[in-house]
């Protein structure tokens, strides 16, 4: 039996290696350790491993993003385990796991995801897509790591701030499977493959990420001022911003377009990308996207 352990020296605050290496003891064969950041070809490191064999994956919710964009084209056979070190570990909680538990198998997680289009360039995503006062939050907490890379960025500062003062709602087009939605004043527009985002932000509570129709659920915030808006905000951790209906709409579909009317920052699994106009979603369904692709061309 063989066990590649696959580390990110980025996440879990530089923790990752020191972790993967704790994990060689759980396996009995060959084991050896990978630096994700510097493996070049996928194909030729999983296809030659068998049923038999495993593939942990030792990081955070960046971590695995980045293993199944790097995999989605790769034919394997082994098992992909996954061990949390991150720092916002949304896709652990959605599980209803802890950080520390034992490495478990998440293959059937990532065989069919949904993917974003945006600027032209496509990404597979695990947890969601966040458009908005949420995209800024991160755009605005990679500053400060660029800054002070060992300080803890305090994203609730960050957003109160964003809030009250610093970022401006926007207006949008949604449509989900053909249908047309207009929304004034938006702060978020996000879709979400699982309930979590933003690190323990219960966005979209009836999410079910194994759903076999594959539906995203789009979440928007909208209509308020910046005096409404904060405590909506402050019940996105448990769930209860969903209660708030009158500011709060969620629709479910398999292909979403969200248009804003001025750029906005957006986060893909809390990767940011600036000055986004619009993401289109298809949901990772079997035949999603070429039913999608299909209906783009009958138009």
């Amino acid at each position: 039996m063989k066990t590649y352990i696959l580390y990110n020296p980025m996440a879990g605050r530089g923790t990752s290696e020191t972790e993967g290496k704790r994990l060689a003891a759980l396996y009995e064969g060959e084991v050896r350790f990978f630096n994700i950041t510097e493996i070049e070809d996928y194909s030729a490191l999983l296809s030659p491993l068998g049923e038999e064999d495993n593939v942990v994956i030792c990081g955070g919710d960046g971590t695995l993003n980045r293993f199944a964009n790097a995999v989605k084209s790769v034919d394997f056979r082994c098992n992909v385990l996954y061990y949390a070190v991150g720092t916002g570990n949304d896709f652990l909680k959605d599980l209803g796991k802890e950080v520390g538990e034992a490495p478990f198998r998440i293959n059937d997680y990532i065989k069919i995801l949904p993917y974003v289009e945006l600027k032209g360039k496509k990404y597979l995503f695990l947890n969601g897509i966040g458009f908005g006062l949420d995209g800024y939050c991160c755009a605005m907490g990679d500053k400060s790591k660029a800054k002070a890379p060992e300080k803890h960025v305090n994203y609730t500062a960050i957003a109160v701030k964003g809030l009250l003062l610093h970022y401006k709602p926007t207006n949008a087009t949604v449509v989900v499977d053909g249908e047309t939605y207009n929304f004034k004043k938006v702060w978020v527009a996000s879709a979400m493959k699982g309930r979590y985002y933003g690190g323990g932000l219960k966005t979209a509570p009836d999410q079910d990420r194994l759903a076999e129709d594959g539906e995203v659920s789009v979440v928007i915030i909208h209509g308020t001022n910046r005096l409404m808006t904060l405590p909506i905000l402050s019940k996105m951790s448990s769930g209860a911003h969903v209660k708030c209906t009158k500011a709060v709409t969620i629709l479910k579909g398999k292909d979403v377009t969200v248009t804003y009317d001025s750029p906005s920052p957006l986060q893909v699994d809390g990767e940011t990308e600036l000055d986004v106009l619009s993401y289109h979603v298809v949901a990772g369904a079997p035949g999603a996207e070429a039913a999608a692709e299909e209906a783009v061309a009958s138009v």
